[in-house]
């Protein structure tokens, strides 16, 4: 029995991943919208190049072969406040939004421009804004909000992930735009789903990215030329011995 329902009779065949994943966080049954939304979130971060997490798994299994599972960890433990943690981080800023304007009474853009200051002058980057590739807003950020649109979740938290978009220029003193990890909680939370377990869905999601890259690692390794490529670009800083000549081949 899991969460109420036989494994066997009610849930194999039954469910998706998805759907079983919400249910086994949440102990509820998905909705369509729940369900529609979580889901595109997990696709949409699931994957996302060489980046320093999926290089530290692919090198973990070139030196590791016979332990996948250390290569899956390696990855997953460089996902922090710069990859993957900032969606966590800015719904906590979404959160802190809303019970501004339930508490003090203040309209939606008053209340984001009081709580992007408060990061600011507490010298906090605003998570889930700004991107070095997409100057305008990350292309994800929209297929996200139009999937939660057409599902028929609720948008207060993509009003309000915008509304702090459109007052970061006058607090910031500059243009940041939505990246995917402010628009996955503004999404999420649409649907009801846990403030407090937003930073597992692109940990979940990355662990089946993580998977992936390994498989490709197993077959097209490249582990290896990652870590030769590091040192490639390193320069030593240390002092040179005297009498040593350096040998270049």
């Amino acid at each position: 029995m899991v969460r109420g329902l036989d494994l066997c009779q009610d849930a194999i065949g039954k469910l998706s991943f998805t759907d079983y994943f919400y249910l086994l966080l949440t102990g509820h049954q998905a909705t369509p919208a729940a369900r529609a939304v979580l889901d595109a979130t997990l696709v949409a971060i699931a994957e996302h190049g060489l980046v320093p997490s999926v290089q530290a798994a692919r090198m973990t299994y070139a030196a590791a072969p016979e332990a996948v599972q250390g290569a899956v960890a390696a990855g997953l433990l460089g996902c922090g406040s710069v990859i993957l943690g900032a969606a966590q981080q800015a719904g906590e800023l979404f959160d802190a939004i809303e019970r501004r304007t339930q508490e003090q009474s203040e309209e939606l853009d008053r209340a984001a421009h009081v709580v992007v200051a408060e990061y600011r002058t507490a010298k906090r980057a605003i998570p889930g804004y700004g991107h070095p590739l997409h100057k305008a807003r990350d292309p994800r950020v929209e297929a996200l909000f139009k999937t939660s649109r057409e599902a028929g979740a609720g948008q207060r938290y993509v009003d309000i992930a915008e509304a702090v978009e459109r007052v970061i220029p006058a607090v910031m003193g500059k243009d940041l735009r939505l990246n995917v990890s402010a628009a996955i909680p503004a999404v999420l939370l649409g649907a009801d789903f846990p403030l407090k377990a937003l930073r597992g869905v692109p940990i979940l999601a990355r662990s089946a990215g993580l998977i992936a890259h390994l498989f490709e690692e197993m077959n097209h390794s490249i582990g290896f030329a990652l870590s030769y490529q590091a040192a490639r670009n390193v320069e030593y800083q240390g002092e040179v011995p005297a009498g040593f000549r350096e040998q270049r081949s």
